[in-house]
């Protein structure tokens, strides 16, 4: 009789989620102090906004996100423009909660050295990204710390600021008991659970794994782990009018993501069988022996974005967006209940 190897998990990977959530709690109670009047929504939402003129009809929408390990296997495979559209796209998808179109993005790049070759291939991308968004790449701060960073070592960073009318602002409030909600394929892992993956197939030690083919595909465990986070800002923008609210599946995937969308005393219900989990989240799955619930805490499984929509309207908005699907409803939960359940878990 063997063993069966251990299950791995975030936290051996050195990401501890419930750490990051309380970490997170200190930051709100901090930072409230300074908000004044003009603030509409603070930290804890996937956007802070904010009024600058009550007497204008706009409002501006902030958010602020790193790429994280995923730079790990962008250095591994000499790669580095796709990092730069993820984390502009990253950002793009964390104001649209708020029904926010981006105005300027500002970037910060980190490095051990100067190297121009791998600061231009960076820069190439947020450009890329921000260019098909209508976003200007408006500066940003690239900082040379030696004793900071290591070798290789860099670090990516992305600012973002989008408007939105007054009117057409997404509140979590809105939401209903009852509404539907939708998802929206994701490639990849986009620009969360790099750690675990890493953990997983040893990339630090063993670089030549990513030239390895993910089983059911025809591509290579490096070319999917480098596909850009993509941006649901063309798909989603003709039908702000006509939803109530988005969820951006990142860190924390749906139990943390799909609540930051909801009122106070909802929740949702997510039926996983409602869609194919892609062949990269198995093979991440069946090598590092994860857990299920692991999985669908860590990573978007196949699902970048949700969509809440009230039910008269569902219909219409799936059949406006090219791809969209029904992975569930919204429901009263009680406060000491879990704010999401995945059926068929």
């Amino acid at each position: 009789m063997t063993n069966r190897p251990a299950a791995k998990t975030y936290a051996d990977a050195g990401v501890d989620l419930a750490a990051a959530a309380a970490v997170k709690d200190r930051i709100k109670a901090i930072a409230a102090a300074t908000l004044g009047s003009a603030v509409i929504a603070g930290p804890g939402g996937f956007g802070g906004v904010i009024d600058p003129d009550p007497s204008g009809d706009t409002l501006l929408v902030a958010s602020t996100d790193g790429v994280g390990t995923k730079l790990r296997i962008a250095d591994a495979l000499g790669r580095h423009d796709t990092v730069g559209a993820s984390i502009v796209n990253h950002c793009i998808n964390d104001i649209l909660p708020a029904g926010a179109r981006p105005l300027f993005f500002l970037d910060y790049i980190g490095l051990s050295r100067f190297d121009p070759d791998k600061i231009a291939e960076i820069v190439s991308g947020l450009a890329r990204a921000c260019a098909d968004a209508g976003c200007a790449l408006l500066g940003g701060e690239t900082a040379t710390m030696p004793d900071i960073y290591h070798g290789n070592d860099y670090d990516l960073a992305g600012f973002i600021v989008g408007t939105v009318r007054k009117d057409a602002l997404l509140k979590p409030e809105n939401t209903r008991a009852g509404d539907v909600i939708l998802g929206l394929a994701s490639d990849g892992l986009h620009t969360n659970g790099y750690s675990l993956v890493r953990s997983v197939f040893d990339t630090d030690e063993n670089p030549s794994v990513l030239a390895t083919n993910v089983p059911e595909t025809s591509h290579t465990l490096g070319e999917l782990l480098l596909r850009p986070h993509l941006s649901y800002l063309d798909v989603i923008g003709p039908v702000l009018g006509k939803i109530r609210g988005l969820g951006h599946i990142t860190g924390g995937s749906f139990y943390k993501n799909i609540p930051r969308a909801l009122a106070d005393g909802l929740g949702a219900d997510i039926d996983i069988s409602t869609w194919s989990v892609p062949p990269l989240f198995d093979f991440i799955k069946e090598v590092g022996h994860v857990e299920d619930r692991e999985m669908f805490s860590v990573f978007n499984m196949g699902v970048g974005m949700t969509i809440i929509v009230e039910p008269g309207l569902a219909d219409d908005v799936m059949n406006s967006i090219p791809g969209a699907f029904r992975i569930g409803e919204v429901v009263e939960r009680a406060p000491v209940e879990e704010r999401t359940k995945l059926i068929g878990l």
